[in-house]
């Protein structure tokens, strides 16, 4: 088949794939009444081929930009005296005519893995009004702030900074700092679209799962203080042994996606304590129980992230320079201390300098040490804000994680 051919194929059908949600919502107008339907957008998608494939036929990129500029100044025209009709200020169809031409032309001209890929992106953007405007009407305008705090750090601070260490032993690099405290920060943010989904007052389940993805620590605390102001304090402890279980998965899931060749240094212990913490958890929750709100915090905002970002550089130059004097003790003796403060700090600290001066075991090593330290400080914070009875039952769960994933640890060879 002529290659031509298939591409003003492909170029007809990004128009009727378009066309055919612009046709199913209007399904009801009657005929004649709407500038374009699924045969004018197929129509469309393939006259934007054609006019690409005569442009490149004459050497001459002006047969395409004026084919484009009297498409549009048709399509407008007409669909203007459409909205004069129905009083619709609406200009979505106009854009989707647009974009379906330029398509056509794309697939014709360009790359047409680009061009079907951007008219199944357009179909299914229009298809998903719906949805997109009722998550506009739930929008706040903190979430919105994040949503650009978040484009500001990925498009325009990472690549302004430098690729490489600046510091005599390997560890501060001021790109990779960045580019994991914005992975992070995203990953946290799913634990508060979750809770922004789910609602903060549903239960103990999704309150101590969603927020736990976010920070177990504060979870924990939030379920200590609410425990003071009930007479059943077992089902919030359960519920804070859950949030342990979830803060060991986000940091085994941390681990996978950065560095996967330390997660065999983790995955038997780290599995074990965390089934543990969950088998515990679910025990007390099943007598019952509802917890107050505990809304998370929202991931973004500006000063607890450049602070992560700050005691990142700090732990990070400070493992490195620890573990060139002293090896592997000196990491994980860091990774130690600085687990009890933040665990994503101390991980992400410890699994890049895989493939440098430590190996993937004895990064293991300090990951898993930093989870036990980071549980230790969250029974800390606990007891102190919480009643007996509350601490006790998380002391009594913590305690058999730490023993049950430090005897994995020994048995189970890595």
């Amino acid at each position: 088949m002529d290659p031509l051919i298939a591409k003003l194929g492909l170029a007809l059908a990004i128009g009727l794939l378009v066309g055919l949600e612009r046709g199913w919502r209007e399904r009801d107008a009657p005929d004649h009444s709407r500038t374009a339907g699924i045969r004018t957008f197929g129509i469309s998608g393939l006259l934007g081929g054609v006019f690409a494939a005569l442009s490149a036929a004459l050497g001459s990129n002006a047969v395409l930009v004026a084919g484009f500029l009297g498409f549009a100044l048709i399509l407008a025209w007409y669909k203007s005296r459409e909205a004069i009709h129905d009083e619709d200020y609406s200009v979505t169809s106009v854009v989707a005519g647009l974009g379906v031409f330029a398509l056509g032309a794309l697939a014709v001209a360009g790359d047409y893995r680009a061009a079907a890929a951007g008219g199944a992106a357009l179909a299914g953007i229009l298809a998903s009004r719906e949805v997109l405007h009722g998550l506009l009407r739930r929008l706040t305008w903190i979430e919105l702030r994040s949503a650009l705090i978040l484009a500001v750090m990925t498009a325009v601070v990472l690549p302004l900074l430098p690729n490489r260490t600046i510091d005599p032993w390997g560890g501060l690099n001021p790109w990779e700092i960045w580019f994991f405290t914005v992975l992070v920060a995203a990953i946290s943010f799913l634990g508060y679209i979750a809770v922004r989904l789910f609602g903060e007052a549903r239960g103990l389940l999704v309150s101590a799962l969603a927020g736990a993805v976010v920070s177990s620590t504060a979870v924990t605390v939030a379920l200590a203080r609410t425990s003071k102001r009930t007479d059943r304090p077992m089902p919030l402890a359960g519920a804070a042994s859950l949030a342990a279980m979830v803060s060991i998965l986000r940091v085994s899931l941390v681990v996978i996606l950065i560095e996967p060749r330390v997660f065999p240094a983790i995955a038997a212990p780290a599995l074990a304590a965390a089934l543990s913490f969950g088998a515990c958890g679910m025990l007390l929750l099943r007598s019952g129980g509802k917890m107050g709100d505990t809304p998370a915090r929202n991931p973004f905002d500006l000063a607890p992230l450049l602070l992560f970002a700050l005691l990142f550089a700090v732990v990070a130059t400070a493992g490195a320079a620890l573990s060139d004097v002293s090896g592997a003790s000196g990491l994980v003796a860091t990774s130690s201390l600085s687990g009890a403060l933040d665990v994503d700090v101390a991980v992400l600290s410890a699994i890049r300098l895989v493939g440098g001066p430590i190996d993937a075991t004895v990064a293991g090593q300090a990951v898993l040490a930093a989870l036990a330290t980071n549980a230790i400080a969250r029974l800390a914070l606990a007891a102190a804000v919480g009643p007996v009875r509350f601490s006790l039952a998380l002391a009594g769960f913590t305690l058999l994680a730490l023993v049950v994933g430090f005897g994995v640890y020994r048995v189970v060879p890595v």
